[in-house]
């Protein structure tokens, strides 16, 4: 049985940690030992803050929704249980949207709400 060399198999996968480390600074880029445990890490962080994300991006919402309830004369929190109230179905990020780019229609709901 010949013998097999893993020259092939080797650089194939260095090559596949060192593309994945593009970006980084300094020998974390270009030295394989350096970039695995720079990539194993990174892959770590990117499913952990994954999860907080979600939690992020709710805070942000209603941080948003607060700022332009208070321009109307309304508080975050008599906004949310008015549209509870009036069984209004929409969540934190379209109102967000709303409040930003149609500021015209959030003041409107707001005005139907506070009535």
């Amino acid at each position: 049985m010949p013998r097999v060399k893993k020259g092939i198999t080797k650089h194939t996968r260095h090559k596949k940690i060192l593309n994945m480390s593009k970006g980084y600074f300094g020998r974390s880029k270009n030295c394989y030992s350096i970039a695995v445990n720079r990539v194993k890490h990174g892959l770590q962080y990117a499913y952990d803050h994954r999860k907080n994300l979600k939690g992020e991006m709710r805070s942000l919402w209603i941080v948003r929704l607060n700022a332009a309830c208070r321009e109307n004369g309304m508080k975050y929190s008599q906004f949310i249980n008015a549209l509870n109230k009036h069984n209004i179905p929409l969540n934190r990020k379209v109102l967000s949207e709303l409040a930003i780019h149609d500021q015209k229609a959030f003041s409107s709901l707001l005005q139907k709400l506070a009535a």
